[in-house]
Order: C-alpha cells, then sequence, then structure tokens
C-alpha cells in the first residue's frame, strides 16, 4: 500500500515539505541564477576590455610607427594602464625599439627589462634577453650583457644565444672564448654567417 493513500493526503505532504524546504529551494534558485548572470556578466566585462585594450594597443604602435610626437609619453600610458595584459609587453617591446632608434639606451634597457620580469611567454622571453644583451654590449657592459644570455634556457634559442654570445666576446676583446662561444653555437645548427665569424678568427 502507498505511503499516501489519497490525493488530499499527497497535497498536505507536498505542502509540509514546501513549508520546510521552499525557502531553501528559492534561495538556491536565486544565487545559481544569480551566479550564471555574474559569470555572463563578468565574460562579457572580459571580453570588452580584451578589445578595448586590443584597439588601444593598435593606436599606440601606429603613433610609433609615425613617430609622433607624443607616441612615446601615450605608449608608457598604455604600458602603465594595462600592464597585466600581453599589449602592455608587446607595446614596450615596440617602445624600446623606437628609443634604441633615437638612441635613448637606459629607457630602451628600462622597457626591456620590464618585459622580462613581466611576460611568461617563451618566444617573447628570449626575443627581449638578446636585445637587452646587445644594447649592453654597446654600452661596453660586457659583464651585464653575458649575465643576460644566462637566462634564455629554451633549447631552441640555443645556438642564437651561443652565437651571440661570441660576438659578445669578441666585441670585448676575448677572441679565444669568442671562437669557443662560435663552436658551441656550430653544433646546434650551422650558418654561412657564423662559419664567416669562425674562418675570420682563424686568419
Amino acid at each position: 500500500m502507498n505511503d499516501y493513500a489519497t490525493e488530499e493526503q499527497q497535497v498536505e505532504a507536498i505542502k509540509s515539505w514546501w513549508q520546510n524546504n521552499g525557502k531553501a529551494v528559492v534561495l538556491g534558485a536565486v544565487i545559481g541564477l544569480g551566479g550564471l548572470l555574474g559569470w555572463r556578466y563578468y565574460q562579457s566585462e572580459v571580453h570588452v576590455a580584451k578589445h578595448l585594450a586590443s584597439d588601444s594597443y593598435t593606436q599606440v604602435v601606429t603613433a610609433l610607427d609615425n613617430k609622433s610626437k607624443t607616441a612615446v609619453t601615450e605608449a608608457q600610458t598604455f604600458i602603465k594602464a594595462n600592464k597585466d595584459s600581453q599589449y602592455a609587453v608587446l607595446a614596450a617591446l615596440q617602445l624600446a625599439k623606437v628609443q634604441v632608434e633615437n638612441n635613448h639606451l637606459d629607457g630602451a634597457i628600462e622597457q626591456l627589462n620590464w618585459v622580462i620580469n613581466n611576460t611568461k611567454d617563451n618566444a617573447i622571453l628570449p626575443l627581449a634577453v638578446t636585445r637587452l644583451a646587445r644594447i649592453y654590449a654597446e654600452q661596453q657592459k660586457f659583464t651585464e650583457a653575458l649575465a643576460e644570455l644566462k637566462k634564455v634556457t629554451i633549447p631552441s634559442w640555443n645556438e642564437n644565444i651561443a652565437e651571440l654570445r661570441g660576438d659578445i666576446l669578441l666585441q670585448k676583446g676575448d677572441i679565444q672564448a669568442a671562437r669557443d662561444a662560435y663552436i658551441e653555437a656550430q653544433q646546434d645548427g650551422s650558418s654561412p654567417a657564423l662559419q664567416m665569424k669562425l674562418n675570420d678568427l682563424a686568419q
């Protein structure tokens, strides 16, 4: 025999259950719906923010390319306002390039150091490091330049790093160490330019 013999008993049981549990059900539904709407709103805001950052980045890069008088200031402002985004990292790389072209090496060093400390991208990090090392070498800061190269441990960059280390050591005047670095670079791959450097040292 069923626990609820009549429809009236079933209705009474439902009423009783609702009185005991109705508020919790409603609250749970409200919280669940609120959470869903909140998540959709958050996703929408993130999408809008990324779109705005992308547009602003494009404007900054265009200003830098066009050598606008306010380009550097605009880039610095953009980087500061979007410091947690990859767009800021890319803008800092571009700004450093422009500063090198304008012979503002200290400014370029500042931007490249910021990139190195704020990117986790394995494609961008070695690029920033090698650019920074070249600037240090240009300033005759060979110890700093060689120290930077040690930060790159990505195997695919071994040849480039070893060759650049050879260039810096040669500029420093350490011929034997430069030759050793070029030979090390050859172990990971060779190029006509690298072979020419070795041939020049052999003469």
